[in-house]
């Protein structure tokens, strides 16, 4: 098998942002195969591997001195039926919302709240995507990631994935593994979860019995009203965590802001809303230059035109400095910063 590779390729239509940098090395992955092939050669001539799914969780802030394999790889099936429950095989190079579209089509619920989320399948267990309630994790089965050293393929349970808020194993050691694969457990009597507010305020009259695709359109609809299209203005979704402060801490900022936006996470913390936060601080809609915050949802940096990635680096830092002077809270960006 030749490979394709491409040389000085720019990335700008492979990241949502829209930051026009350039790969010194480029190859399309469309099966595990090539992937394997792709390893050998990388190490074969000394040259770093960088991994792009959708490129929509990705921040680039310089030319990528490596080669970037943009994963295409392509497939869903049905393996294992369990009741009502299925367990469903994907592969990482399948956009994510494709399959949620496909999965309710099918009248399987559990992904449903996770519709419109930019990206790829192998994404979505590396950064344990959620979305009004609902995260990768509660639907993980196992996935499959191949090491990048060995060349060797291993299964992960859920459990092995250590998820955590926006955190996983895998991205704890991306230069040793690449997600090939997931399996997720899907139902046909999974109950619907539209319990956040901001789904709540879109609820259609009598939505007593939401079908799974009536909850996805509820989503789509409320994402829309908030967040921009990345195919209009670059973006690359929330780039801040909510950031996790313990009780206290929030029962202090409590008494400063009445209003302060917070969520249950575990015993004695508690998430905060970024988004709240950024906006208290007087910087929804600021702008600097071609980078600004979205005016819809202060959560959300956009490119307006020919940011570059250090432009947008840098709004994210004063941010991140504005918001621990006025709160006392550290605001982690969401995107991998390359």
């Amino acid at each position: 098998m030749s490979l394709n590779i491409q040389e000085h390729v720019s990335l700008k239509p492979f990241n949502t942002l829209g930051i026009d940098v350039n790969a010194r090395y480029m190859l399309f992955i469309e099966d595990s195969a090539t992937l394997l092939e792709a390893l050998a050669w990388a190490e074969q001539h000394n040259i770093n591997v960088t991994v792009i799914g959708g490129g929509s969780n990705t921040l680039l802030t310089q030319d990528i001195d490596s080669l970037v394999l943009v994963i295409q790889t392509q497939g869903i099936r049905i393996v294992e039926q369990q009741g009502s429950a299925v367990i469903v095989e994907v592969e990482a190079g399948v956009v994510w919302h494709e399959l949620v579209t496909w999965s309710v089509q099918q009248g399987l619920g559990g992904i449903e709240n996770l519709s419109l989320i930019y990206g790829t399948v192998g994404a979505a267990p590396v950064q344990n995507i959620g979305a009004y309630g609902v995260e990768f994790k509660d639907v993980c089965h196992q996935v499959q990631a191949i090491n990048r050293v060995t060349r060797t393929v291993r299964l992960f349970t859920a459990e092995e994935c250590s998820f955590s808020y926006r955190d996983s194993f895998f991205k704890h050691y991306p230069e040793q593994w690449i997600v090939t694969r997931v399996q997720i457990r899907l139902d046909h009597k999974a109950p619907v979860n539209i319990g956040y507010a901001a789904l709540q305020s879109n609820l259609p009259e009598h939505a007593d019995q939401l079908s799974y695709e009536a909850v996805s359109q509820l989503v789509i609809k409320t994402r829309q009203q908030r967040l921009p299209n990345p195919m209009q203005l670059g973006n690359a979704g929330s780039f801040f965590k909510n950031p996790i402060v313990t009780i206290e801490k929030a029962e202090q900022l409590k008494q400063q802001y009445a209003d302060l936006v917070t969520y249950p996470y575990s015993v004695g913390q508690v998430k905060l809303a970024a988004g709240w936060l950024i906006d208290k601080a007087g910087l929804k809609g600021f702008r600097e230059g071609d980078v600004g915050t979205y005016p819809l949802q202060a959560l959300v940096l956009v490119n307006y035109g020919a940011a570059t990635g250090k432009d947008v680096l840098q709004v994210a830092q004063k941010i991140q400095t504005i918001v621990k002077e006025k709160f006392g809270v550290l605001l982690e960006p969401e995107p991998v910063i390359l």
